[in-house]
């Protein structure tokens, strides 16, 4: 019982809290990083949840089919999000498209499968905690500190920046699948990104 007394909390020391957008040169710095070290499965997860602003867990759930047709990838796709059950729609922008192409490719998808399957015999896909180190990985690599970004850094971050150029608090929730605006403000965006 006495170790009980010692124990140090588990947030002793780390920033807990929202984690803050991507700004658009960080953006384009960790797409340069994944283009140049030629890791073509991060580059496509990278810009996929950017432009899907899915959750981790629904992102790394993602199949073949879910984004593509045939041997074509969805300009826009729709899926059903495991935590609100409700779809949401995302665009998919070029350079996405063509770096997941690329994945598929060279990972030799089929239709069926995952998108990003895991390399270990017991799991289907990469796990959401796999993809929470991966998102660390990518933001260390371009010199951010990677305790201050996580993977609804993902989620948040084209989010941010359409708001910031719309002004549009409606347009933004209904991207992200939200059903409560005042949820909005306080969940998924930083607040001084809210303040006009």
């Amino acid at each position: 019982m006495e170790s009980d007394q010692h124990r140090v909390p588990w947030n002793k020391g780390k920033l807990v809290g929202q984690k803050p957008p991507l700004k658009p040169k960080d953006i384009w710095a960790i797409r340069i990083y994944l283009q140049n070290a030629h890791q073509v499965r991060d580059l496509a997860m990278f810009n996929l949840a950017i432009d899907s602003k899915l959750r981790g867990c629904d992102l790394v759930n993602l199949r073949v089919r879910d984004i593509s047709h045939g041997n074509q990838i969805l300009a826009r796709a729709m899926v059903v999000q495991r935590k609100t059950q409700r779809p949401v729609q995302f665009e998919l922008t070029e350079p996405t498209r063509g770096a997941v192409a690329a994945w598929i490719t060279k990972a030799a998808l089929k239709s069926e499968h995952f998108l990003f399957p895991s390399r270990l015999s017991n799991s289907p896909h990469v796990s959401t905690r796999q993809y929470a180190r991966i998102v660390h990985q990518w933001v260390a690599a371009v010199g951010l500190d990677s305790t201050v970004y996580g993977t609804h850094t993902m989620r948040r971050t084209k989010a941010t920046l359409i708001y910031k150029r719309t002004k549009n608090l409606r347009a933004v929730q209904l991207l992200l699948g939200h059903s409560k605006l005042d949820y909005l403000p306080r969940r998924t965006m930083c607040r001084t990104f809210l303040v006009p």
